[in-house]
């Protein structure tokens, strides 16, 4: 293999790093052969390819981003705006766009929220917009902000994560999901099969869209048995806010079978009915969305809605990415998945 080329240094310049052009020259290839391979280009035979990545290895070769951007007018960064928050939800939708993204090369820059206004969110596209950014997701948006990404230049590809209608027809704008009503339905038709003859539902916030539809997943479920739904009992995400809830229906009346609109709210719900020792599901049975990690070891095991949210990450890199080559691909729903367990199950006799 050829010597490395020397790097001309001076006793008042710092030595500059490894270009394109001395990975050409160790791996006795072309320039433009160096830069098929850094793009994973077919074309390459595999022993040139080895002979390059060796090179690259050896001489400890980064991509200059600022520079590529400047010839190919690419930045090769995606927008990201989520909830300020360790909302499982988002959270984890974020985790795998981030891992999604890395795959394919992209760089990934993260506004988190605290406030998911139309302020927050117009000063999160500014910035991203000055910073070049190819494109952007927005996860788990509220009625509040859509809005502001409606105004967003068109040039800039928006994906929406979350489900449901989102009243526009902005072109610039794709959404993908997961099938949160189909999921809420499935958690009410669960607990209707098991007997209970009225299932009560605690609503997130219905500012955001997969909490509306969580809920019309509900109502769906309970109307296509003949039973109408109560009103809702509309509270935040935490667990916190489901522990309050449960202490309330145990002051106004149990109803028999609880369908809450995330596991943290349901996480509260046991909490509450255990403190107060009432027994789920022998009085009360109760079942959550999201299945995050710890919902199978609650007392009792909690029933709830599975979401693939590192596919839902996946989907969203994938459509921007296709949206910046200008031929955003046809998007489905991601479905939902019910798993069975303890806290919904119905007693035996």
């Amino acid at each position: 293999m050829p010597n490395v080329p020397a790097v001309p240094t001076s006793r008042a310049a710092t030595p500059r790093p490894p270009a394109m052009s001395d990975v050409a020259a160790v791996a006795g290839v072309s320039h433009q052969t160096v830069s098929r391979v850094l793009n994973d280009h077919p074309s390459v035979r595999p022993e040139t390819r080895a002979r390059v990545l060796a090179a690259i290895a050896e001489l400890g070769y980064r991509r200059n981003s600022a520079a590529r951007a400047l010839v190919t007018r690419r930045t090769g960064v995606l927008g990201v705006v989520a909830p300020a928050s360790t909302l499982f939800g988002p959270t984890s939708t974020l985790v795998g766009l981030q891992e999604s993204a890395r795959l394919v090369g992209a760089v990934v820059a993260v506004a988190m929220l605290r406030s998911f206004d139309a302020d927050s969110m117009h000063q999160a596209v500014e910035q991203f917009l000055t910073q070049g950014v190819e494109g952007l997701a927005v996860i788990a948006p509220t009625v509040e902000v859509m809005g502001v990404l409606e105004q967003a230049p068109t040039s800039l590809p928006v994906v929406i994560v979350s489900s449901g209608d989102l009243g526009t027809e902005a072109e610039h704008l794709h959404q993908v999901s997961v099938d949160q009503r189909g999921g809420g339905r499935l958690a009410t038709s669960h607990l209707l099969a098991q007997g209970y003859g009225e299932v009560a539902h605690v609503a997130g916030p219905q500012d955001w869209f997969d909490a509306r539809e969580r809920l019309a997943g509900w109502q769906e479920a309970c109307r296509a048995v003949g039973v109408e739904p109560p009103a809702p009992i509309e509270a935040g995400w935490s667990a916190a806010e489901g522990a309050a809830v449960g202490r309330r229906l145990i002051r106004e009346g149990l109803p028999r079978a609880v369908f809450a609109a995330n596991d943290q709210l349901a996480f509260g719900l046991l909490h509450a009915f255990w403190e107060a020792g009432v027994r789920v599901p022998q009085d009360v049975a109760v079942a959550g969305f999201d299945d995050e990690a710890t919902a199978a070891y609650a007392i009792p095991a909690l029933t709830t809605v599975r979401q693939d949210l590192a596919a839902l990450g996946a989907r969203a890199v994938r459509v921007l990415m296709g949206a910046t080559a200008g031929s955003p691909p046809t998007v489905g729903i991601i479905p939902a998945h019910l798993v069975v367990r303890a806290s919904s199950l119905r007693p035996r006799a």
